[in-house]
């Protein structure tokens, strides 16, 4: 017989051993060697008994803790600008949308009143008072937005027609309807 088999990474050596070529990315999915764990290998360039030595830094955790409350501070005032351009948007009519938009514009804010104590639970420091007061400031705003918005759509009862039985309603400035064609 020939020392030489047909499989080219097969070698036979001379005392009858066989020896397997191994190419440098060849994997065996037929090998039996198992670790352990029963678990992969490590990743390369994985070192387990290395640690990595972060740097705790403490004076910036009051510096972020104090930007992070006067971010919820200013939160509602700078939802001002936003909110002056959708009811500039919505109109003046009388339909569903900007009545939507009304309703989430007096909805908003007196949620945020309500849970003034507990968005601020978490700030410390010498300016939470003034955060505080600029919060519910901005709320406030929000809230007079609000009703202005109603009283340019004619929803707030603010002329005596509006109470009072007896006396007359404001004239009408504009009449609006269908027609029907024959």
């Amino acid at each position: 017989m020939s020392s030489v088999s047909s499989n080219p990474q097969v070698r036979h050596g001379t005392n009858g051993q066989t020896s397997v070529k191994r190419h440098k990315f060849a994997l065996n999915f037929n090998s039996r060697v198992k670790n352990e764990k029963n678990e992969l290998g490590s990743p390369p360039g994985f070192v387990s008994n290395v640690l990595f030595n972060v740097p705790v830094v403490e004076q910036s955790d009051g510096a972020l803790i104090v930007k992070k409350s006067w971010d919820i501070a200013l939160g509602p005032v700078r939802q001002l600008p936003m909110n002056l351009f959708i009811m500039y948007m919505a109109g003046n009519s009388i339909s569903i949308f900007p009545i939507m938009m009304v309703g989430m514009l007096f909805l908003k804010p007196v949620k945020a009143l309500l849970q003034i104590n507990t968005t601020f639970k978490l700030i410390e420091g010498n300016q939470s008072i003034l955060q505080k007061f600029i919060y519910l400031l901005g709320n406030i705003l929000c809230l007079a937005l609000a009703l202005y918005k109603c009283q340019s759509m004619g929803l707030l009862p603010i002329h005596p027609s509006d109470w009072l039985d007896f006396v007359e309603p404001q004239p009408r400035i504009e009449f609006s309807g269908g027609t029907l064609s024959h």
